[in-house]
């Protein structure tokens, strides 16, 4: 039983393409970023806080949509810790989904400092690999 677990480990770590629970992982093509266009690191912003999201080396389209080398926005607001990158995206109040494949959103945020970091997702809000995620920011709301 230990040697069947030990190959199984191995077996996952040594496929990139496959997320945990089985589902193939998307590619991302080399060199490809993702980036919050604004607001900018250290912005002082009101709510409701326009956010606009860039992408280079890549296109979007929206959730459900198989094009290669493209994938949908997901904005991670106030998270320490990206959520598993190896299995779909959850739809919290700390994970945003873009699915319609925009390209910003308003949000509406309490006063006070806050984290906002992008995930580009595939067709079914899984990270792509190798994953494309943005530099985390902060701002402050007034």
């Amino acid at each position: 039983m230990k040697t069947v677990l030990s190959l199984l480990v191995l077996s996952l770590i040594a496929s990139p393409l496959i997320a945990v629970d089985g589902l193939p992982k998307t590619p991302s093509p080399k060199g490809a970023k993702v980036y919050i266009i604004s607001p900018k690191d250290g912005a002082t912003v009101k709510s409701p806080v326009r956010v606009r999201f860039g992408l280079v080396g890549m296109g979007v389209a929206p959730a459900g949509v198989d094009i290669p080398d493209t994938g949908h926005h997901h904005l991670i607001i106030d998270l320490d810790k990206l959520p598993n990158m190896d299995l779909p995206l959850p739809a919290t109040d700390n994970v945003k989904h873009f699915g319609k494949g925009q390209t910003e959103a308003k949000i509406e945020l309490s006063p006070g400092k806050h984290t906002l970091q992008l995930v580009l997702g595939d067709k079914i809000h899984l990270p792509h690999s190798p994953a494309v995620i943005s530099k985390k920011i902060t701002i402050t709301v007034e």
